[in-house]
């Protein structure tokens, strides 16, 4: 029994070689995702090696479920020629589901042809003060504001055209 606070026994974690396989599984998922989801694509494998700068074997590898010829500098250039700044993207889930809703806002607002948005705040949030960090609360205004103007779309479809005068010859001259 292990009551010194130390490493946990052997036999109630994975082995070495279990860790390695899925991380592996899990980084060519995050890798399959954003080359199928992100806003400007999706992309071919051969088209996102080429934009990556990466052989398209390389990259098919590295998506495989075995991971073989996987390496920093493949996941590093994937992510920086998507425009994904932060590194630890394909590795850290909780970063890969933000990086996702960040994508995601950015997709609806291009559908939308939004062309430019300004943050102006007074105070930052921190952790532990209960106030959202302020990339979470651009992106869930953005989310707010994109959803009203989604339904006032709707909503103005949805009405009949005004009356209007009649066309009279008078009118065609």
């Amino acid at each position: 029994m292990n009551q010194g606070g130390g490493a946990p026994e052997a036999s109630t974690r994975p082995s070495l070689e279990q860790r390695i396989q899925t991380a592996k599984a899990e980084i060519a998922r995050r890798l399959r995702y954003v080359r199928q989801h992100h806003p400007e694509g999706p992309f071919t494998l051969a088209g996102l090696a080429e934009r990556a700068g990466v052989s398209k074997r390389t990259l098919s590898h590295a998506e495989s479920a075995d991971g073989s010829n996987l390496t920093l500098e493949t996941l590093l250039k994937v992510s920086y020629s998507l425009g994904i700044s932060r590194d630890a993207y394909f590795l850290d889930e909780q970063v890969f589901h933000q990086v996702n809703e960040e994508l995601e806002t950015l997709r609806v607002l291009r559908t939308q042809r939004v062309e430019g948005v300004a943050l102006r705040t007074a105070s930052h949030g921190s952790p532990g003060t209960g106030h959202a960090p302020p990339v979470d609360r651009l992106s869930g205004l953005l989310q707010e504001i994109l959803a009203s103007a989604a339904k006032a779309q709707n909503e103005l479809r949805d009405l009949p055209a005004p009356p209007g005068p009649p066309a009279s010859n008078d009118d065609r001259r």
